[in-house]
């Protein structure tokens, strides 16, 4: 009888429902109360069904279009070789860079600058401080290179330019104690010229 009066059309899918009778009919607890005022309720490991999205994944974002975090297995086997063959590399300039003077004349040797290096103190430590710059970069470029790919983001990118800008720094450091040394820099000018 209630239909003849009501000018509506008979609901078919709850649409009338109150909120209240909406949370009642499909068993989960009211959380818009808790989102309101930043209070998490206590709700019983049973009580939520199995059908809640979990916080990783896709969300809708501006325009209606899905934003993915997707697993990209290219991308992270291209940035652990990177990174692999960035400690190697370390690893291995480590040992070179510590005992500077020897590396610096082979250095000159490569670049045809037939000059006698002097044992200086000056550049032992400069060489120490450009094998520490590298250790230093490859730990940065493989924390921001993991911290990437965790959240799905294309980073295989991140050792290239880690390695790039660490490697200048080094190499910057290594000139140093060349370029203080008025006969080894003025050779180097008269073999490049």
């Amino acid at each position: 009888m209630n239909d003849a009066i009501d000018p509506r059309p008979r609901p078919q899918y709850g649409e009338y429902a109150t909120a209240e009778e909406q949370q009642a009919r499909i068993k989960q607890p009211d959380i818009s109360q808790a989102l309101d005022t930043g209070v998490v309720a206590d709700v019983p490991q049973g009580q939520l069904s199995p059908d809640v999205i979990p916080a990783e994944t896709p969300v809708v974002g501006e325009g209606g279009a899905k934003r993915q975090n997707r697993r990209r297995p290219f991308d992270r086997a291209a940035t652990f070789g990177l990174l692999v063959y960035g400690l190697i590399t370390v690893v291995t300039s480590f040992t070179e860079l510590v005992e500077y003077n020897p590396y610096a004349e082979q250095m000159l040797s490569m670049m045809g600058v037939d000059t006698d290096l002097a044992a200086t103190i000056a550049g032992q430590s400069w060489g120490i401080a450009a094998a520490l710059v590298l250790v230093f970069g490859w730990f940065v470029t493989a924390m921001f290179s993991w911290m990437s790919m965790s959240r799905g983001r294309i980073s295989w990118w991140i050792p290239l330019v880690g390695a790039f800008v660490f490697t200048s720094i080094s190499a910057l450091l290594m000139l140093v104690p060349l370029m203080n040394t008025p006969g080894v820099w003025q050779a180097i000018l008269d073999a490049v010229a």
